[in-house]
């Protein structure tokens, strides 16, 4: 890593950029900090028994991370471009800890939902840890680091319900929290060490201007819109398939445990690690045909998942791929975007992961819905209808703008 004097920082290995040590850091920090909002999900039936929740109540606490989570992105994530990031992300960090505590310490229920808004709102920690590696990284290694960092968020997605799932067996669910605290609290250490004290200076802006010109972002540049569009249409295909999985799974005649099902993260994560590639294409100028190939590879996955009361290897394969592709058309989304206003990155990672905070929403609400209404095979036919709409709106951006180089 570099400070602005462009003294070689220690972990650099004496070259300008980011060296691979500091970006599997960030990248650990980045995985566990936005697997903090997915960790109750695999909970939720001991904190409903604890705290004598309705189980048709409890859910609220998915929907109240999620929705402090995305007002997150929108006030929280900008003020990377604003303040001193090394400071912000020490303290988002910090209390970070405290919220993961008063979860894991809670005595009632509106103690835990005040803990778990809290969680959700400074989870947003994760990008701005992304559009941080982003400025750090030489221009002609950022898709490469982007590509890093991300798999570590997209892995701690995935293993967020496995680790929860696992030590709730064991030693309860408050332990998971307990265990985050601890995890967050070594990263504040290592990050501490490691980032920059100096950086450039900030726009001048107040707070008020910073957030109105995340909405002028979307009006000035086409290919935030585009990339934000295909944004919201894969990971609302990747929330279709994760959110309602277990459902199948989890029936007769498959019947498994919840610890067989978290397993088949791991399954997610092989994929996101072989896609991490794809920031190193992009910075090859072949953004555009990793997210063509992406986007048909998400389509063709929704066929072997279609096959999962058939054989589970099938399943495991489709899930391989439909991660793979998810990652690296993300990957792709962010390396480009960067691209066209590098010092406005906070404010730009912001402005995308909205689109990604909607899919997420959409895919998880209709998935659950059209299981009730039409089983596995509705589920899957929606996952393969988003997906084609996503190659769809690819291919026709493409044709508009085919002697546009984005």
């Amino acid at each position: 890593m570099q400070n602005p004097s462009h003294q070689a920082h220690p972990f650099s290995e004496g070259r300008p950029g980011m060296s691979r040590l500091v970006a599997l850091l960030f990248a650990l920090c980045s995985g566990l900090a936005v697997a903090n909002i997915y960790y109750a999900q695999p909970l939720l039936d001991s904190i409903a028994d604890e705290f004598r929740i309705s189980h048709s109540s409890i859910g609220i606490v998915i929907t109240v991370t999620q929705i402090c989570y995305a007002l997150g992105l929108l006030l929280l994530v900008p003020l990377g471009d604003l303040l001193n990031r090394r400071k912000l992300i020490m303290i988002q960090m910090l209390l970070s800890v405290i919220a993961l505590v008063t979860v894991g310490t809670s005595s009632s229920s509106q103690v835990l939902f005040i803990g778990m808004a809290a969680i959700g709102l400074l989870a947003v920690i994760t990008q701005t840890l992304v559009a941080f590696a982003a400025s750090l990284a030489v221009p002609s290694e950022r898709g490469r680091i982007v590509g890093l960092v991300t798999s570590g968020i997209v892995i701690g997605i995935l293993l967020a319900r496995t680790i929860a799932g696992t030590l709730n067996d064991w030693i309860g669910w408050r332990s998971v929290y307990l265990f985050s605290a601890s995890l967050t609290l070594l990263g504040i250490i290592a990050l501490f060490l490691v980032l920059p004290k100096h950086e450039p200076k900030r726009e001048k802006l107040n707070y008020t201007q910073l957030i109105v010109s995340v909405m002028q972002l979307y009006r000035e540049l086409p290919i935030l819109r585009t990339r934000g569009v295909l944004a919201m249409l894969i990971f609302t295909a990747f929330s279709t398939l994760w959110t309602s999985m277990v459902l199948p799974l989890s029936a007769p005649p498959l019947s498994l445990s919840h610890t067989a099902i978290g397993a088949f993260g791991l399954a997610g994560a092989a994929g996101a690690l072989a896609a991490a590639r794809a920031g190193k294409l992009a910075d090859r100028r072949l953004g555009q045909k990793t997210t063509g190939v992406a986007l048909v590879i998400l389509l063709l996955s929704w066929l072997p998942i279609g096959y999962v009361h058939h054989s589970l290897w099938l399943l495991v394969a489709g899930v391989i791929m439909l991660d793979l592709a998810v990652q690296a058309v993300h990957v792709t989304n962010q390396s480009l975007i960067y691209e066209v206003r590098p010092e406005a990155q906070s404010r730009l990672t912001g402005a995308y992961m909205i689109f990604y905070s909607i899919g997420s929403a959409t895919g998880s609400i209709a998935s659950t819905q059209v299981y009730a209404w039409a089983g596995w095979t509705g589920v899957c036919w929606l996952g393969a209808g988003v997906s084609a709409a996503a190659l769809l709106f690819w291919t026709i951006d493409r044709y508009i703008h085919r002697n546009s180089d984005q």
